[in-house]
């Protein structure tokens, strides 16, 4: 089953009336055989639609119009059979609100070296009518993705797969909701942002709601269903022993349980896709969420502390992209680093809210003081993360336009037990290295609240990045802190006098 079964990308085939009917016929079996490969690849997570081979300005702007009003189309596939004049595109791609990928490809992966001739030739231009489109689409300065190479091979299939998973992401940002409860942190910086700009140019909205609000929902929850949650979180994690029945704090594990009951039922009949809070503004809670926070991000809602509004969003497109896939996407901070050893590490951690998505091991759920907040003592899931390859991926403002921040890193073992510290925590290692990776994060004005993500790579969100019209900085094994001040000066001048 694919990963987004009810939704679909288009593959649409450019052609011209010029080469007859006899030849339009071989493009559209042509083309419905390469559509019907792609939609059962076990590589790619959508249904691939074939569409009618389109010939001329009104096939192909009536057929954008239909890409764009189709809330099931999240974007589509184009690949020149013949030669296709691309003035034909210009309307229609003017039009076109749903990301674009442009697959060079032919139908042959050989040449028939003893029987080709003229006609042969005429059928199969892709070699140049896929440049004459890729001219219109540069000329028109749309934002696209190239996938070039043989459509029945696996590497064209992932790379397909990589855009599917972001055109989805953004798909699922136009027209969504993110609660902020109370405001953000006061004094700090990296979590404001310009809301207003957000939704002209990203399409999610954000509003802030009193914690008041949320208050109601939590205290309208029942006892009987405070009971059946406690029976889960028995199930499902090892309880320490203050919170099992009969234990001295079990009635903390009670307040943890309404806390989660009631978030999910204002988020849920709100229709939102992610919240942030603030450890700041708890008025009326008893304890700042810890594992309610935890367990609703591990169904897939977005969320960021301290107000962190764009985090929240990035967490929340992030696990979209990575749905169905190994690994997991969390809300994630830099806490603090190892220096000594192999070549230095990252502890990323945070006060409570880190996803169990990301564990090694069955979670422990654990209470302990919180030292902040000026509650009582929050209930939370204790865990280390996996190691291997990841991404931390952050979203701030800067000012003229959105910045998305990516650094490729590993995820290595925790190598000690680290008993006095309750929290879930993952460590690894920034690429290409610790001190590179560090100081071009710095640069770049990354955030300390990030998306970590062992289920996605730089190429996702380099994708994402291009479809949502995002600055991209990525640092990864290739990157040189010459390089990445270079990058960021040439981006300063292309987004003064050019965007």
């Amino acid at each position: 089953m694919k990963a987004f079964p009810n939704s679909e990308v288009w593959f649409v085939t450019g052609s011209q009336h010029l080469y007859g009917e006899e030849t339009l016929q071989q493009v559209a079996e042509h083309s419905v055989i390469i559509a019907d490969a792609l939609n059962l690849s076990s590589q790619i997570s959508i249904k691939v639609t074939f569409k009618p081979v389109v010939k001329t300005t009104e096939e192909i702007y009536n057929l954008c119009q239909q890409a764009n009003q189709n809330p099931n189309c999240i974007g589509i596939i184009t690949w020149m059979h013949t030669f296709s004049p691309a003035k034909m595109w210009i309307n229609g791609l003017k039009i076109l609100q749903k990301p674009l990928l442009h697959l060079h490809t032919q139908f042959n992966s050989a040449i028939p070296w003893d029987t080709i001739d003229m006609d042969f030739m005429n059928l199969n231009q892709s070699a140049h009518g896929d440049r004459e489109f890729g001219f219109m689409v540069s000329r028109m300065k749309m934002n696209r993705k190239v996938v070039a190479g043989h459509w029945e091979t696996s590497e064209v299939h992932r790379q397909i797969d990589i855009w599917v998973r972001a055109a989805m992401a953004w798909q699922d940002w136009q027209g969504a909701k993110f609660a902020r409860f109370g405001d953000n942190m006061r004094n700090v910086a990296v979590t404001e942002g310009d809301k207003v700009e957000a939704e002209l140019k990203l399409g999610f909205a954000v509003n802030t709601f009193a914690v008041g609000d949320l208050v109601q929902y939590i205290n309208a929850v029942t006892d009987a269903e405070v009971i059946d949650l406690m029976a889960e979180y028995e199930k499902e994690y090892i309880l320490d022993t203050a919170l099992q029945v009969n234990g001295a704090r079990r009635n903390s594990l009670k307040d943890a349980a309404k806390i989660e009951l009631g978030m999910r039922r204002f988020l849920k009949e709100g229709g939102f896709k992610g919240f942030s809070n603030t450890f700041e503004d708890l008025h009326g809670m008893k304890q700042l969420p810890g594992i309610a926070t935890q367990r609703l991000m591990a169904e897939g809602y977005g969320y960021a502390g301290e107000g962190d509004w764009k985090t929240a969003a990035l967490v929340r497109a992030m696990k979209t992209m990575g749905t169905g896939l190994s690994g997991g996407s969390a809300f994630m901070e830099d806490y603090t680093y190892h220096y000594e050893g192999d070549g230095g590490m990252v502890l990323g951690a945070h006060m409570l809210e880190v996803d169990p998505v990301l564990a090694a091991d069955q979670p422990r759920c654990e209470i302990h003081p919180l030292g902040i907040g000026g509650k009582e003592d929050p209930v939370r899931l204790v865990f280390t993360g996996k190691p291997g390859p990841a991404i931390n991926a952050s979203l701030v403002d800067m000012g003229n336009r959105f910045r998305l921040v990516v650094n490729a890193v590993e995820g290595v073992e925790v190598p000690h037990k680290l008993p006095k510290l309750p929290v879930a925590r993952v460590m690894w290692k920034p690429l290409p290295d610790m001190n590179t990776g560090c100081a071009g994060w710095i640069y770049a004005g990354g955030a300390h609240h990030t998306c970590y993500s062992q289920s996605l790579s730089a190429e996702h969100l380099s994708d994402f990045a291009s479809i949502a019209g995002l600055e991209n900085i990525i640092i990864d094994q290739s990157s040189t802190l010459h390089q990445i001040k270079n990058e960021i000066r040439w981006n300063e001048l292309y987004y003064q006098f050019f965007k």
